[in-house]
């Protein structure tokens, strides 16, 4: 369990600032925070995620952003220091899983901080801090033996991740499914979809030390992409016809279009991840005649107070290895550097330590 500081009121405390698109973020050191208003809850963070859509937020691949200056991440763990009037779902002293995916609870609108003179504004949660002040719907309760390390990847990776197979496209046993992109939501996926007995899992990614890992979660069958036509080699393995589910996790254009055309007709292609704002899709029509399917999921259809003890208990259970995600810890003040390996693709899930 995290330790929270006693609440006194404002609270002091480092983060990690965007000022400007295409720039590294800011360590502030002297950050303020009033105690949590209706609806919110001040959360002592212990660890944070570091996702792709950060990274596109940083470097701008979102579009024109309008809330600059302001702070990010939005999957961690931590402790409950206070909470704001209203709230019924956690108290001080409980550690909890936080995401951008709401839950139960009161949706409080994002806080503002101070730095010095100039105010930054957050969102209903940010987790690249000490201390976040988010909104009571973006908590749920840290199931009992849980570490918080494995607790912040339940906040979007997994949860994502497992949910794109789970509840999206729910693959039945001896099915053929095909997971293109291996971070840290398409490794999700290649667990969940491991344990629902498919006929194939095939794996398609450019590196292949993923591609081993992938092998070692399950995967019966790999495809390292560069190597020719990843659509092609998908309908070689399966007969001419195709996945009847493809999972897309890699975020690109050029991916999910593949991953269309790798599903058969009457079969699936979800995706999750949202290329650089203003770039489209290109598909066959003619394909969505013929009963092939495509659809975006929003986090998986998440549902984070059913899933997460359930997931939780799935990791308890050798189930879901989800450990095997972070493959490297920051300090906060690293936090650009986490940035910098995810976008290399040398790690999968950067994972921010507070008390590193």
């Amino acid at each position: 369990m995290a330790k929270p500081c006693p609440d006194s009121g404002s609270r002091r405390f480092r983060a990690a600032v965007l000022y400007e698109t295409g720039a590294p973020l800011v360590i502030e050191r002297d950050v303020a925070a009033s105690s949590p208003g209706p609806g919110q809850v001040m959360v002592q963070i212990a660890y944070s995620g570091v996702c792709r859509s950060q990274l596109m937020e940083v470097q701008g691949r979102r579009g024109h952003d309008r809330y600059l200056p302001h702070m990010l991440g939005h999957e961690g763990s931590g402790a409950v220091v206070a909470v704001g009037e209203g709230v019924t779902k956690v108290k001080p002293g409980d550690d909890v899983v936080l995401s951008w995916i709401k839950g139960a609870g009161l949706d409080a609108p994002g806080p503002t901080y101070r730095s010095g003179a100039r105010v930054i504004n957050a969102g209903g949660v940010t987790t690249f801090s000490d201390l976040a002040v988010v909104s009571e719907n973006r908590c749920t309760l840290c199931p009992a033996g849980l570490p918080l390390d494995i607790a912040a990847l339940l906040g979007c990776a997994v949860l994502t991740g497992v949910g794109l197979v789970e509840r999206e496209a729910a693959p039945l046993a001896g099915a053929e499914v095909a997971i293109f992109g291996l971070g840290g939501i398409g490794m999700s996926a290649l667990m969940a979809a491991a344990r629902r007995q498919p006929g194939k899992l095939i794996a398609v990614d450019v590196d292949p030390a993923r591609l081993a890992m992938a092998r070692e979660l399950g995967a019966t069958h790999l495809i390292d992409s560069r190597e020719g036509d990843a659509a092609d080699a998908v309908r070689h393995l399966t007969g001419g016809h195709g996945a009847q589910v493809v999972i897309e996790a890699a975020g690109l254009t050029h991916t999910i279009e593949q991953g269309f055309d790798a599903v058969r007709r009457g079969g699936l292609c979800v995706f999750a991840s949202h290329p650089t704002q203003g770039e489209l899709i290109r598909i066959d029509p003619f394909e969505l005649i013929a009963g092939k399917r495509i659809r975006g999921s929003w986090g998986g259809g998440a549902r984070p107070d059913e899933d997460i003890p359930r997931l939780a208990q799935a990791w308890k259970n050798g189930e879901l290895p989800i450990a095997v995600l972070v493959n490297a810890r920051y300090p906060l003040e690293q936090v650009n550097q986490a940035l910098d390996d995810l976008d290399r693709g040398l790690v999968l899930r950067p994972l921010l330590d507070m008390s590193l």
